[in-house]
């Protein structure tokens, strides 16, 4: 496999050449920028596998950049990583809402920055080899449909319902233990490829907002029920073909 870039969008320019050498050191190509202009820039003319992110940036925030490139459908598959000053809970929640696919508070060891690029490298490769296989198999539900391969959503009505990696990841583990109790740390365990060190505080919230999208495009009850003391279920029948 051809070495992957990766774009490093930080205005610390000592800690913007550091993680580059850490990137190179470990067979990866960086790419460096100081700002979101830079990034614009950058990719209008190259090819770029992963965008490390620093939220605090001049300008446009990190979390601006990535809600602009989750819209943009030429760089919306990008897998993102956050890398933050603020080990903030809510910072995350909402990072992850946007489409992130990990957040990594700083300061950062250069171990777990480098497996954590692996990792979301590797799952953005499960996807890609996934949307080409001709053989998708579809969840059904209350008359949605839920294409794991695609990472689409349908409502009983055909429309397509936008679902943020976080949201979407949560959807397919209630599917895949439908009509079962799951624990809030189990509910973790299961998404953990997106909620990682999240908490249950962050599970109450994506559950909330699952829940408010799947409402919101039907008028049947609510499919996650609220376990008092334990986590939740999903209550209808799940069928797949």
């Amino acid at each position: 496999m051809a070495s992957q870039t990766i774009m490093i969008v930080e205005d610390d320019a000592s800690l913007r050449a550091l993680i580059a050498r850490v990137l190179k050191e470990n067979g990866y190509i960086p790419c460096p920028v100081g700002s979101g202009e830079e990034m614009w820039e950058e990719l209008q003319s190259r090819t770029v596998d992963l965008i490390l992110m620093d939220v605090m940036l001049p300008g446009k925030n990190g979390l601006d950049l990535t809600r602009e490139l989750r819209s943009n459908s030429q760089y919306m598959a990008i897998p993102v990583i956050f890398l933050s000053a603020r080990d903030d809970e809510t910072d995350r929640v909402v990072g992850l809402e946007l489409g992130g696919d990990d957040y990594i508070p700083k300061p950062f060891g250069k171990k777990e920055l480098v497996a954590r690029v692996r990792a979301v490298l590797r799952r953005s490769q499960a996807v890609k080899e996934a949307d080409g296989n001709p053989q998708s198999h579809l969840i059904h539900f209350e008359g949605w449909v839920l294409d794991p391969d695609r990472r689409e959503l349908h409502s009983p009505t055909g429309a397509g319902v936008e679902l943020s990696g976080a949201e979407f990841d949560l959807l397919l583990s209630f599917l895949q233990h439908a009509q079962r109790v799951i624990g809030r740390e189990r509910l973790l365990e299961l998404s953990r490829s997106r909620l990682s060190e999240a908490s249950d505080r962050s599970i109450d919230v994506l559950v909330s907002r699952l829940r408010r999208k799947l409402s919101s495009q039907t008028e049947a009850g609510d499919m996650i029920r609220t376990i008092r003391g334990v986590g939740y279920m999903f209550t209808v029948p799940v069928s797949q073909d």
